[in-house]
């Protein structure tokens, strides 16, 4: 490269390909240690949907009604990611100067003791607080991705990065299996756990469970995880193999923001809001009872349905997202992936209209199938994005990986903050006051989703800059991502 070429903030990091490399062999120790941190997150976030809901009228905090559930299960869903928004970019700022190890040993640090008082919370503020601790404290999510980006090159990257959505789908079948299967341990296994602190605290032990894996997490990072900020492990240049040169320092956010970053983020965000207002909302149906438009399941029904859905989007991911993005194409995918929240909104009244007149027969169930196989084909959206910036995206400076990192999960964290505590006070509203017979939040949601197609159309038919090599640069780990 050129000592005279002038590096802006939109300038890439890597400059176009001239002939390709083979591929250097991924770090497999230190890639394996970002994968094990990768799943904690689904684990601890994911095992405490089957028994909320149950929690939570179990506290009598709703004065024994039952339709109130949803407003509080909400805004215990979205103060995490509130005080995650809060936080995530200074964590991730930080990072870009202390490191990333110390970041990431403070994030499980924070996980671990907040899941801890999460299952030991007698009421409502202990859940309240939990909740806000774990975001508070938690900045691993884009330190994470900072931390791929730069164990790996413009060789690897893909391969790289492409394993991460397949760990978040196993995290995201065992947390709800975990969940589901050690609630009220008292009942379900009364020969090992029969004493009485069992029964005052019927969902600690899916907490502990959840808790030693972090914890087992924070030794193996603390024994074996290398510091890659500072010693380079991945590196940065350009595929001729020349060095890089850039500002030496972290840049000021305002320069982060270019045309490719603000629209795949504002992409980022909706489908963000969209896919989190299901998942809070696919829990709390499934737990109340028919005769208030839900379905009446217990902790463990909804544990295995939800595991089922994070393993059918780790297979599916893993067999055919490749071939089907060859087949239509990314930016055709993508727009169907978004559709699709339409129709999977709609089953849900339509479960509920079947259960109340003839109670969860094998018609409900059919439907359930074809809603978590529509989860499943949604979940492409998020490989989709990365894929994107696999062709096109930038990272304006690498000093600023985790600022843009930061950046982009602190937007995506307000959106899911509120899709929570949005859509289960809308079931909630919907069914007490019986607003379009109890399925107002439905029509609500549909429309919503109708809405953000217009964002998806903004994304290019044609990858942007294409002259840049498939695995052009560290901001995929920033953008493209969000299994987190």
């Amino acid at each position: 490269m050129n000592d005279n070429h002038t590096i802006d903030e939109e300038t890439a990091l890597l400059a176009p390909a001239k002939k390709l490399h083979k591929p250097t062999p991924l770090p497999k120790v230190q890639i394996g240690i970002v994968l094990l941190l990768q799943l904690c997150g689904p684990i601890t976030s994911q095992s405490i949907y089957p028994y909320i809901n149950q929690l939570i009228s179990e506290l009598d905090i709703t004065g024994g009604d039952e339709r109130k559930v949803g407003y509080y299960a909400g805004l215990i869903q979205s103060l995490f990611f509130l005080t995650e928004a809060i936080m995530v970019i200074q964590w991730s700022r930080l990072s870009d100067h202390i490191g990333r190890k110390p970041v990431l040993l403070t994030g499980l640090v924070g996980t671990s003791a907040s899941i801890l008082l999460f299952g030991l919370s007698r009421t409502f503020w202990t859940l309240v607080i939990s909740r806000c601790l774990c975001g508070l404290l938690n900045g691993n999510i884009g330190v994470m991705k900072s931390l791929m980006g730069e164990l790996t090159n413009p060789s690897n990257r893909a391969e790289g990065f492409s394993l991460m959505p397949v760990v978040w789908a196993v995290g995201a079948t065992l947390g709800p299996l975990v969940g589901g299967t050690f609630a009220r341990p008292h009942e379900r296994f009364p020969r090992v756990f029969g004493g009485q602190f069992w029964r005052d605290y019927p969902y600690f032990l899916p907490c502990l469970v959840t808790s030693s894996f972090v914890c087992v997490s924070f030794v193996i990072t603390l024994l074996f995880l290398k510091e890659a900020l500072f010693t380079g492990i991945g590196g940065v240049a350009s595929v001729d193999g020349s060095p890089v040169r850039s500002r030496n320092k972290p840049l000021p956010l305002r320069d982060l923001l270019v045309r490719p970053v603000i629209i795949s983020t504002s992409n980022y965000m909706a489908l963000a809001f969209l896919d989190i207002m299901l998942n809070a909302l696919l829990p709390l149906f499934f737990a109340m009872p028919i005769h208030i438009g839900g379905l009446g399941f217990k902790p463990s029904t909804i544990g295995y349905i939800m595991g089922s859905y994070g393993a059918g989007v780790g297979i599916f991911q893993a067999l055919f997202f490749a071939r089907t993005i060859r087949r239509f194409g990314e930016r055709r995918i993508f727009l169907w992936s978004i559709m699709v929240f339409m129709p999977m909104f709609l089953l849900f009244p339509i479960m509920s209209f079947i259960a109340r007149r003839h109670g969860v027969n094998l018609a409900v169930r059919l439907i359930i199938v074809v809603l978590v196989s529509l989860m499943i084909s949604m979940d492409m959206a998020y490989g989709l994005l990365l894929h994107f910036h696999v062709h096109h995206g930038f990272v304006p400076n690498k000093h600023s990986l985790g600022a843009t990192n930061g950046l982009s999960q602190m937007c995506v964290s307000f959106a899911r903050a509120l899709g929570p505590a949005l859509a289960t006070s809308l079931f909630s509203l919907s069914v007490e006051r019986i607003i379009l017979g109890g399925y107002a939040v439905y029509v609500f949601l549909f429309c919503i989703s109708c809405l953000v197609i217009f964002l998806a159309v903004l994304l290019p038919e044609k990858v942007w800059r294409r002259t840049m090599t498939m695995t052009s640069n560290l901001a995929i780990s920033a953008l493209g991502v969000n299994y987190g």
